[in-house]
């Protein structure tokens, strides 16, 4: 579902980006990142990232998703020989997965030997994701914790290590099924949460689980006729009611986002394609915390939307100049939407 004006380019957010400043691996402490506050007036300022206490005035809710995420990627082999790599994206039920699978020559009906599993490929899919029926897996998620790898993005050129078990999950991760993590939460210390409730910010929970499309490319130059892939999301009724009054939201995350804005336009929905772009109403968040993204990548888009483009675009300049670290290992950047509630 796309919100905006029509026609948005693809175009219209491409920026250059260094390849030596995608960050690779995280910070040497998980707050030690930097953050650049983009200011209604005036030029953006750049700090670390503990200077979000002091940005906030203290009547805010700050909401996070609290998403786990699973080790999704699993190595194996086609019972006739041959590698296969297995990418769970959810279960489907009744011993079914949602899956990439990659290996030579793979049809339905295909068996694969897994670690304390076997598969069989059921059907495929128009969108590259196949049905695998799974034997000998009670609980997938538990599993996955035991035989899979941390699922880290393709513009991270390394293989996926045991410091990464820790680091690509946020401290406050509780519900199991994203395969990427929320990034902009990667920041926060249970220490830096605490001096943010000392303050008198409340801190609510949603829960938004990551999925493909945060890989995917827009390869259309239309944004109109873009197709976002549906995620699964929860709104406590506790975090509901809190956004629903006067203090000023802000969403740590544009998965937050998607996942409050959706909420308030269908309040039963448990998935969401909501695809943002500029023009779009908000309704509910007024301030965002997110991390650097992709040129002409969602994400951006709907920073833009909220920030409003030549504003963020500039931010992103200003970014690429200070050399600061870009995606989910990188530094963030505050915002504050015209005309919300946060001044």
């Amino acid at each position: 579902m796309v919100y905006g004006p029509r026609p948005v380019k693809r175009q219209d957010f491409h920026f250059d980006l260094p390849p030596d400043l995608v960050a690779q691996r995280p910070a040497a402490r998980r707050d030690g990142s930097r953050l650049l506050t983009v200011h209604r007036d005036g030029p953006a300022t750049i700090g670390p990232f503990a200077a979000l206490v002091d940005a906030l005035r203290g009547d805010e809710i700050l909401v996070v998703n609290d998403t786990r995420v699973v080790p999704a990627r699993v190595r194996g082999q086609k019972d006739t020989g041959g590698a296969v790599e297995v990418f769970v994206v959810e279960p489907r039920g009744e011993g079914r997965v949602l899956a990439l699978v990659r290996g030579k020559r793979l049809k339905a009906g295909a068996a694969l030997v897994l670690p304390e599993a076997r598969a069989t490929l059921v059907e495929r899919h128009a969108d590259g994701t196949v049905d695998l029926a799974l034997e000998g897996v009670d609980d997938v998620w538990a599993w996955l914790e035991r035989v899979g790898e941390v699922p880290l993005p393709p513009y991270i050129e390394r293989g996926a290590d045991g410091d990464d078990r820790g680091r690509y999950q946020t401290v406050f991760a509780r519900e199991p099924g994203a395969v990427a993590a929320p990034t902009a939460g990667l920041h926060f210390t249970d220490a830096l949460l605490d001096a943010v409730r000392a303050k008198g910010v409340a801190v609510h929970t949603v829960t938004l689980h990551v999925g493909l499309g945060t890989f995917l490319p827009v390869r259309v130059d239309d944004l109109a006729t873009h197709v976002m892939h549906t995620e699964r999301f929860a709104v406590p009724a506790a975090t509901a009611a809190a956004v629903a009054g006067d203090r000023p939201v802000v969403a740590v995350g544009t998965t937050v986002v998607r996942a409050l804005e959706a909420h308030a336009r269908d309040p039963r929905a448990d998935r969401t394609d909501l695809f943002i772009t500029p023009g779009f109403d908000f309704r509910v968040v007024d301030g965002l915390l997110t991390n650097f993204h992709l040129p002409e990548s969602t994400l951006l888009m709907l920073v833009s939307a909220f920030g409003g483009h030549e504003r963020v675009m500039a931010a992103y300049r200003v970014a690429v100049e200070a050399r600061l670290r870009f995606y989910s290992y990188g530094d963030a950047m505050l915002l504050r939407r015209e005309g919300g509630r946060w001044t």
